[in-house]
């Protein structure tokens, strides 16, 4: 299993969002496809201007359970929070041509696409990094543990 730190508000819109999209610069997923694990980084993303990030909010705090004073993503820095499959990887580029290819969370040079988000029920910390690395054995057992995948 691989694991990707992602800044907030973005990792939470992974896991809980419906962002499918992750956007990189570069292809760090190679020929990778897989299982990825969602690591909250420490730091938040800078200019977050989006309208699916928006609705995907809006969605939320019409939850019952959802604390309306606070903003979901403000949890869990430092923590693994879920589970999602990377099932392509392509140039951003490929988008221009065909827009309804990808994601409204499409933007950048390359697009992870992700799919079958899992949140797990108790956030596990973890220390974050750059790339798409591999996980340790410990790490993995427990977050298949929690969401209960044969993988």
């Amino acid at each position: 299993m691989r694991i990707l730190t992602v800044r907030q508000p973005w990792a939470w819109a992974i896991i809980h969002g419906g962002k499918d999209v992750e956007n990189r610069t570069r292809n760090i997923a190679g020929s990778y496809r897989g299982p990825v694990a969602i690591h909250v980084s420490g730091r938040f993303a800078e200019d977050v201007d989006s309208p699916a990030l928006d609705d995907a909010t809006e969605r939320w705090h019409d939850q019952p359970e959802a604390d309306c004073n606070r903003h979901p993503w403000r949890l869990n820095v430092g923590k693994t929070i879920g589970l999602v499959d990377l099932v392509d990887v392509h140039q951003g580029a490929d988008c221009w041509d065909t827009p309804s290819f990808c994601s409204p969370w499409a933007d950048g040079p390359w697009h992870l696409s992700l799919a079958n988000p899992r949140p797990l029920i108790e956030p596990i910390p973890f220390k974050g990094a750059l790339g798409l690395r591999h996980l340790d054995d410990d790490t993995t057992a427990r977050i298949l543990a929690q969401i209960g995948d044969p993988t």
